[in-house]
């Protein structure tokens, strides 16, 4: 055999490279699902695996409470998504459940929910409190309270622009302190906290299923009550700039339903995952797909019925974590190559599980 020269040694290290380059474009290609699979094939498959699950966000859980009847926590969980193993993260400020999470500027953001005190007594009520993780911070910081007062069971869409100083939220929906539901919408800076209105949803709802689409434009569906309306709620036209948004009706979700999770597929599909019924809890998923033929199609259902989860969309797959239910601990994650929901090894670190959790991907 010929001696290993060092440009055949270079050459191997450039060849190593590039496949694990070309391994990591084939691992984005594949999904979450499909990445994890390749962890298993060989060392270079590994490699460009371990370096596209790599550059994706963590799961992240805050708050919520003990199922069943448990009280508020402030404990703080990230997913990661490479290991599959929960870390802890700082603890929230606050111990809080049913509040509305998103992320801004890169920094994690938390407003509202039940707490205790929130109300004039000191019992439990819709909190004010906003609360912020910069990304890499050691701790949460509180940031001033919203001027609407106490809120839970709202939606948080971030909003893009560059002109305030921490960013903007929209907070869909909810109910305040008087624990009627609200059909208003409000745009919230978060470096004062002053709550604008804007225009309203055509219901008031609360534990609705809300995600922003590809395009920009809100869906909520379903919500407390038994509701099975959806609607869209953004610029009358497509295109169109400095007009005020407005909402607009959505075909009705198959099924009446709130607690349910909500979130945007790679192909731009709304999708609506479990929640609560007449029937009780679910695990009932249906598809809105969107354009000239809008019309809702039947997913296949999860493994576990449940409600008030997490429930976030990332790489092509659907994560749902946590709940109430009776497996309120466990994960599951949908394959949209695969058209099939697969159970995870990740159970939550929480005994007994949580529900009303904030979630987002950081």
């Amino acid at each position: 055999m010929a001696p290993t020269t060092r440009a055949g040694a270079s050459w191997a290290v450039d060849r190593a490279v590039s496949l694990i380059e070309v391994w990591a474009l084939v691992a984005a290609f594949s999904g979450l699902v499909g990445a994890w699979r390749l962890l298993g094939v060989c060392r270079a498959a590994r490699g460009g695996a371990k370096e596209f699950l790599g550059t994706l966000p963590r799961l992240v859980l805050c708050g919520g409470s003990a199922w069943p009847g448990g009280v508020a926590t402030r404990e703080t969980w990230g997913l990661n998504l490479a290991t599959l193993r929960w870390e802890a993260m700082p603890a929230l400020v606050c111990a809080r459940y049913d509040h509305a999470c998103c992320v801004v500027r890169g920094a994690f953001i938390v407003l509202g929910g039940n707490a205790q005190g929130g109300g004039s007594n000191q019992g439990i009520a819709p909190t004010s409190r906003v609360e912020m993780l910069s990304k890499g911070a050691g701790a949460f910081v509180e940031l001033p309270p919203l001027s609407c007062g106490g809120i839970c069971a709202a939606a948080a869409i971030a909003v893009d622009e560059g002109d305030s100083a921490l960013g903007q939220v929209l907070l869909i929906g909810g109910r305040g302190r008087n624990h009627v539901d609200t059909s208003s919408v409000r745009l919230v800076d978060l470096a004062t906290g002053v709550c604008t209105p804007q225009a309203p949803l055509l219901h008031a709802c609360s534990f609705m299923a809300a995600a922003r689409l590809l395009d920009g434009r809100v869906v909520c569906t379903g919500g407390f009550g038994m509701l099975s309306t959806a609607e869209m709620w953004g610029p009358p036209l497509q295109g169109t700039h400095n007009a005020a948004w407005t909402s607009k009706v959505l075909p009705a979700i198959s099924d009446e339903r709130y607690d349910s999770g909500g979130c945007v597929m790679s192909d731009g599909r709304f999708a609506v995952i479990g929640g609560v019924t007449n029937s009780g809890f679910t695990s009932s998923c249906e598809a809105l797909t969107l354009g000239d033929d809008k019309d809702w199609d039947a997913l296949p259902p999860m493994h576990d019925s449940r409600g008030s989860f997490a429930c976030v969309a990332v790489a092509g797959c659907i994560i749902v974590a946590g709940g109430a239910a009776p497996h309120g601990r466990s994960a599951e994650v949908f394959d949209e190559v695969l058209g099939r929901w697969l159970r995870l090894p990740c159970d939550l670190p929480h005994v007994g599980g949580l529900l009303g959790m904030g979630r987002a991907l950081m």
